[in-house]
């Protein structure tokens, strides 16, 4: 749409600028000018200047700069026509009249936009009946509150396939219009009337970043509140809205409106796979969470991600988590993401990637482990230079030349494609540095190994990507052990330290006990010896000697140092001790949680001083360990 430069001079010479601005922050006068607290940038001194006569801002601090049009663009995140319009409304102009073509389109477009949201409103109605009532019921034992069916404004589709159909007729929509918008199919049997698209799902509308409906994503029901299936046919558990003027699926997400507001607030977009996730970090006070819908992300979504941040966060090194499943396939749709987001890389412009464990996604985590376990699975959050590396090195082994250069030509070849220069140089760099320090430890191992008449053993072997599932009767304690004890393996300097601490909240029957006493016997017969002498590589290969080789592989393995970047041998000795202090003040106090469990039952079953002490003791304790714990920080 082309806007002359005189309506836009009419726009600036209607509003004053300081007025503008002065609805967000607080504006004093400064002599001819006035004066802020820049909006872009956290400050406590004013350095944001406005000259109205100028018609200009311009902050001293970031360097932000521009007219009133500017600033609406930045600070509300507005496309260029967006922020016309805002200004033109409040200025009191009707915006100029464009081109036919572009007349006709918006009318047809709108027209389209009344159809979904009549729709909207229509599903909305639909869960609120007392028929419905059952699925009602259904979305709140899930978890969700009213409040967040009213605010995400979710629905329900009843299975009469032209039930929609009959209502958006009586409203003057015909079924043209409803088949392009992605509210009816066409049949494909002769003489067929059309049907509608959802039916008999849990609807949540999809809106644009103006928090215009554009369509819809479809939740299958429980096979028990479902009539009996003809055949094998399972239905789907999602459908999303096909593609339409107003819906492109590879160029949105879901709940970006929200996210928007959020992250002006203050909030880190937060990545995840399903509209419940969304809605679950949501009520868990993440108001930044966001997701694709039902697809891979795509360059237009990353995009749109980054854009969703302020200027003046993204200057101080704020970026989106994507934060997926910890399973093998949680790891592909990470490696996914980041072969789309390795081009795209430029300045202040990355992501973290964190990972749950596995079985987990973020609404049942929420829901089973609370906020602050959430949100310690972001702060263990890998940066995108470390996942790329971990991937690349794979489960290969690197002792020859060779096999080393081949692995310093993937990782340039992965630089190489990132398009901004500044970004690629930077990544060669660590690159570079990551090489040279795995190479180096190498190289003394093997040293090591000569000297001690070791010959054939390879200490350099990695561990595979792929391994067998954690116990599922105690998961989060499983990976917490299993972080605990890749930590010591990685830095074995810590062994003497920790582990005495650590061996006694191992379960009896644990395979780590084997594992804990062969680290703890290596690590005294080693008293006496340089601090060199404890290497990790030469622990690895006491440990595979000593028949434990399946169980280190499980240990070392990538999903592991997902969750906690302290464990990996490239930590530093301050931050492998500092995680590893946290993570074990976390499974003492999971294991007194337990045993005040079994003191509270004790005590309801045979009440008698003894018992009643025991519980006031455990309780006791872990009051004191949660205090130590609230005060720690996991680098």
């Amino acid at each position: 749409m082309s806007i002359s430069p005189r309506f836009l001079d009419d726009i600036r010479g209607r509003l004053t600028l300081s007025e503008v601005i002065g609805k967000h922050v607080k504006v004093t006068r400064a002599g001819r000018e006035h004066k802020a607290c820049c909006p872009f940038h956290k400050e406590k001194t004013p350095s944001f200047t406005i000259n109205d006569q100028k018609q200009f801002y311009h902050c001293f601090g970031c360097g932000a700069h521009g007219d009133v049009i500017g600033f609406r663009m930045q600070h509300d995140n507005l496309s260029f026509v967006e922020a016309i319009e805002s200004l033109s409304a409040q200025a009191g102009l009707k915006m100029p009249t464009p081109d036919p073509a572009f007349v006709q389109k918006e009318q047809h477009d709108k027209g389209v936009y009344e159809l979904v949201e009549e729709a909207s409103k229509w599903f909305q109605t639909q869960l609120s009946e007392t028929s419905h009532k059952d699925v009602l019921e259904y979305m709140v034992k899930r978890g969700i509150r009213h409040s967040s069916i009213e605010s995400f404004r979710i629905g329900y589709a009843p299975p009469d396939g032209q039930a929609l159909r009959s209502f958006l007729r009586e409203r003057g929509f015909s079924d043209q219009q409803m088949i392009e918008a992605g509210i009816l199919r066409a049949s494909n049997k002769e003489k067929g009337e059309p049907y509608s698209f959802f039916r008999d799902r849990v609807i949540f509308p999809v809106a644009d970043r103006r928090g215009r409906v554009v369509a819809f994503g479809g939740r299958v029901l429980p096979e028990n509140m479902r009539p009996p299936q003809q055949g094998d046919f399972v239905p789907p558990k999602y459908i999303n809205s096909s593609d339409t003027p107003l819906f492109h699926k590879g160029r949105m997400l879901f709940g970006e409106s929200h996210a928007r507001q959020a992250t002006r607030d203050g909030h880190t977009p937060i990545v995840v796979e399903g509209y419940l996730d969304v809605i679950a970090c949501h009520q868990a006070g993440l108001q930044g969470a966001i997701a694709p819908l039902g697809t891979a992300m795509t360059e237009d979504q990353i995009m749109l991600l980054w854009g969703i941040i302020p200027a003046a966060d993204k200057e101080e090194g704020k970026v989106p988590v994507l934060c997926f499943d910890g399973d093998n396939a949680g790891r592909r749709a990470a490696e996914r993401a980041c072969e789309r987001i390795i081009p795209l890389l430029k300045p202040n412009h990355s992501v973290l990637l964190a990972f749950l464990p596995e079985g987990e996604d973020p609404d049942s985590f929420l829901k089973s482990r609370g906020k602050q376990a959430f949100v310690d699975q972001l702060k263990n959050a890998q940066a995108l230079s470390d996942f790329i590396w971990d991937m690349t090195l794979g489960a290969h082994d690197y002792s020859t030349p060779e096999s080393r250069a081949g692995l310093e030509k993937r990782l340039y070849q992965v630089a190489g494609r990132i398009q901004d220069e500044s970004v690629q140089h930077h990544y060669r760099s660590v690159f570079k540095s990551k090489l040279w320090e795995y190479f180096r430890r190498s190289s003394q191992n093997s040293a090591q190994s000569f000297s001690r008449g070791k010959s054939g053993k390879n200490l350099e072997r990695r561990i595979p990507l792929s391994r067998p599932a954690l116990s599922k009767e105690n998961n989060a304690q499983d990976m917490n052990l299993s972080i605990a004890l890749a930590t010591l393996i990685n830095h074995p300097f810590l062994i003497q330290e920790m582990l005495e601490r650590l061996e006694p909240l191992m379960p009896l029957e644990s395979k780590m006990l084997g594992i804990s006493d062969s680290m703890l016997e290596w690590s005294h017969e080693k008293e006496g010896f340089s601090e060199n002498s404890l290497d990790s590589e030469a622990l690895k290969y006491h440990l595979n000697q000593a028949g434990l080789e399946s169980l280190l592989e499980n240990l070392l393995h990538a999903r592991v140092y997902a969750h906690a970047s302290f464990a990996q041998v490239s930590a530093s000795e301050e931050k492998a001790r500092q995680g590893l202090n946290e993570m074990i003040g976390r499974i003492e106090s999971a294991q007194l949680e337990n045993d005040l469990k079994v003191a509270q039952q004790e005590l309801r079953e045979t009440f008698s001083p003894e018992s009643e002490a025991r519980v006031m003791e455990v309780r006791r304790l872990l009051e004191e360990r949660q205090r130590i714990l609230s005060g720690d920080q996991v680098a």
